[in-house]
């Protein structure tokens, strides 16, 4: 899996790893902070968190035409420090009256902006390793590991954001609208570690920084690409951006009615062996248990598995002890839930590339468009999940009004949102690594900035259109909001197939 890829895409990826720690610790609190310090609406909350996200991800279009201009290198540093300012303000807790609201967006938009000339220019500095000959056959395999990378981030931000926002009630008094701003300020910290890193190690990804990339004989690895090759990549990676939007319109409703159902309608304590899942040390030894077994089975000495042996021994022999000293039952937030995507990223990449290994090995493993289309129709069953688990529940409105009553609530098993994480992730893992590896390899070398770009554009799009499943959080039958994501899921996937043959040239035309 690590073995035989360039030191520089380690530490490109743990640089990447701390920023989107601070981002997903942001981000697991922010739709509630928006509701609780400002008391806004489910749906005009949505539209701000949306906005966000597609300001996020549009973002990187103007950074990748800039970097194409000025170099990777130069624009990823500049970045970050302006991420670092928008954090740094959205930390204060400056109240909720109006300067608080413009505070609150001017930190929106720094981040936003930070954000684009960071994450996308890093991302095709990751693929500019492999236009290195000696690396070309190992580009996919690299970018499910920088995509794990940013899962390991991911993983404990929601527990991050709970515990810091819990200390600061407990421990410093703080009100829990200004204890939010504990969690934001991670970020800050984040940052501070992912330009340490970054700097640290320049010296093995430096000769990609500014887009001339050379093979390890020292030459020019350039493709040259008539106008009709040109146009005929540029069309394909359209019609792939065309179909991403509605995947992430989709599968962003982690943050925003996936949570929404966590905080209103899933029971608020878990107990047994699934209030194991809720522990991220838990999840943590799960991982390394995972890792340890592959290792195990594919270590090259007899040292190596017998080490991996024992590792997972152990593992399984500490979950056991911790399981048989549970006692009684433990409480559930709402964010705690975003924890699940990025641990089951993390947990079955190995899994992933070993499948899609042995596929190769024997021919048959899908193109990366083959890949994608698969992904969305996994996508709709992971709302098939939801939909099922949501039938004879009320509607969000009369959910609120039977709290306001006083009345017993209608509440549901946590497995629902954990089933239906775990779904979607395996959607995640066939359409989003495999997508940005789509377009490092067939985008036209002049444009591989603006192309990484368009592919956080299809991004932002599909962010902005989150906030549909806001507007419809209401008075719709909840079975019927998570069919809407079924259905848009299960159309990309047809046109997917039917553009198949086009997507499927434009991989091998020069490529």
């Amino acid at each position: 899996m690590f073995k035989g890829q360039p030191k520089g895409l380690f530490a490109l990826a743990l640089a990447n790893t701390g920023e989107r720690f601070g981002y997903y610790t942001m981000l697991a609190v922010f739709a509630l902070f928006l509701r609780a310090n400002f008391g806004l609406e489910a749906g005009v909350a949505g539209a701000i968190y949306s906005t966000f996200l597609g300001l996020v991800y549009f973002m990187p279009l103007i950074g990748g035409i800039m970097a194409d201009k000025f170099g990777y290198g130069k624009m990823v540093t500049i970045g970050i420090f302006v991420m670092f300012a928008g954090y740094l303000l959205l930390s204060l807790p400056l109240g909720s009256d109006t300067i608080a609201m413009i505070g609150m967006l001017a930190a929106l938009l720094f981040i936003s902006v930070g954000t684009g000339l960071f994450k996308g220019n890093l991302q095709v500095m990751v693929g500019n390793l492999y236009d290195d000959p000696k690396y070309a056959s190992k580009r996919d395999a690299a970018f499910s590991i920088f995509y794990m990378a940013i899962n390991v981030g991911a993983l404990f931000a929601p527990t991050a954001a709970v515990e810091i926002k819990q200390w600061a009630e407990t421990s410093l008094g703080f009100s829990p609208n200004d204890a939010y701003h504990f969690s934001f300020a991670v970020a800050c910290v984040a940052l501070i570690v992912s330009m340490g890193i970054y700097y640290v190690f320049r010296p093995s990804f430096r000769h990609v920084e500014g887009g001339k990339i050379k093979s390890s004989e020292g030459e020019a690895a350039a493709v040259e690409l008539s106008p009709a090759e040109t146009r005929q990549r540029i069309i394909a990676l359209c019609l792939v951006f065309a179909v991403v939007i509605f995947f992430w319109m989709a599968f962003h409703q982690n943050g925003l009615t996936l949570t929404y159902f966590a905080d209103e309608f899933n029971v608020k304590s878990s107990e047994g062996a699934q209030s194991m899942l809720f522990s991220v040390w838990n999840l943590v030894l799960v991982v390394i248990g995972v890792y340890a077994l592959f290792s195990l089975f594919q270590s090259d000495t007899k040292k190596g598995r017998i080490i991996s042996g024992v590792v997972v021994a152990a593992v399984i022999g500490v979950l056991c002890y911790k399981y048989l000293r549970l006692n009684g039952s433990i409480a559930v937030s709402a964010p705690i839930f975003q924890q699940f995507n990025p641990f089951y990223v993390v947990a079955l990449t190995p899994v992933s590339m070993a499948i899609f290994s042995l596929l190769a090995r024997k021919g048959k493993e899908p193109s990366a468009p083959r890949k994608i289309a698969y992904g969305m129709m996994v996508a709709a069953a992971g709302f098939a999940i939801m939909a099922i688990g949501s039938i004879g529940l009320p509607t969000p409105d009369a959910q609120e009004a039977a709290r306001n009553a006083g009345e017993e609530l209608q509440l549901v098993s946590s497995n629902w949102l954990i089933s239906t994480y775990l779904v979607l992730t395996f959607a995640e893992l066939l359409l989003s690594p495999m997508g940005i590896s789509f377009v490092s390899k067939v985008a036209p070398p002049k444009y591989k900035g603006m192309m990484m770009g368009g592919w956080f554009v299809a991004t932002a799009i599909g962010n902005l259109l989150v906030a549909v499943g806001g507007f419809l959080w209401g008075n719709i039958p909840l079975w019927l909001v998570w069919t809407v994501f079924i259905i848009l899921c299960l159309l990309s996937a047809v046109f997917m197939f039917a553009m198949m043959k086009k997507l499927e040239n434009a991989t091998t035309t020069n490529a």
